[in-house]
């Protein structure tokens, strides 16, 4: 899988770039999660999504964030990340004018950043939250919310306790138009550490994707 360096909004950022033959496939760009707490484009969950996506036959694009890696910059409050991400998407689209599916997932932080990118982007057909932080910050932006998507937590989640998901996911349940599909996996913690908490995340994320392809809805 490639390396590579594109323009930022604070210079280069890096990412890796896993392309498909097809010259029409679906595109998917990963978010990475907080740059203060150690996330990277290498997090465990990020990886697994990547990869997720590209045996689903998507072309993927994941990050690191200003500041992160040899990625120039640096923190910006989320404000510069939103950037950052809008900035990936163009390069990532740039190289797949044909594209007809694209997707955002984000992890943590990345799920809040990715979540925003949606709401600029009206191009995003799709989107998959993972352990968003509900309880640290604002998604009242999502109004309305313009895709339909898949939000997954675990129960034992204490970074991101699940009480803020379920207001979260009731809020987006009230929108007309979109589906928002809500998952809880019993047990699991925010990173999903237990390698079955893992897999069941991964597994739950390829089965909703996989039927969204198939129907071809917002």
């Amino acid at each position: 899988m490639p390396e590579v360096i594109f323009p930022g909004p604070e210079g280069r950022l890096e990412g890796r770039y896993h392309p498909q033959r097809e010259r029409d496939a679906p595109i998917a760009i990963i978010l990475h999660p907080h740059p203060q707490f150690g996330g990277t484009m290498n997090n465990k969950v990020v990886y697994n999504l990547h990869y997720a996506f590209h045996n689903m036959g998507f072309t993927v694009l994941r990050f690191n964030f200003r500041g992160v890696g040899r990625s120039q910059g640096e923190y910006d409050q989320g404000v510069g990340e939103l950037s950052d991400a809008a900035s990936a998407l163009d390069y990532l689209q740039s190289m797949n004018a044909n594209s007809k599916h694209c997707w955002v997932a984000g992890f943590s932080f990345g799920a809040w950043i990715g979540m925003q990118l949606l709401m600029r982007r009206p191009e995003i057909t799709g989107f998959i939250s993972v352990s968003p932080p509900a309880n640290m910050y604002d998604f009242s932006f999502l109004a309305p919310c313009p895709s339909s998507g898949l939000i997954i937590n675990g129960t034992a989640d204490r970074v991101a306790p699940p009480a803020d998901t379920h207001t979260l996911v009731n809020k987006l349940h009230e929108q007309q138009g979109i589906t928002i599909t809500h998952e809880e996996l019993e047990g699991s913690d925010h990173f999903f550490k237990q390698p079955e908490h893992m897999d069941h995340m991964i597994g739950s994320v390829s089965t909703y994707v996989k039927r969204r392809l198939t129907e071809n809805t917002r």
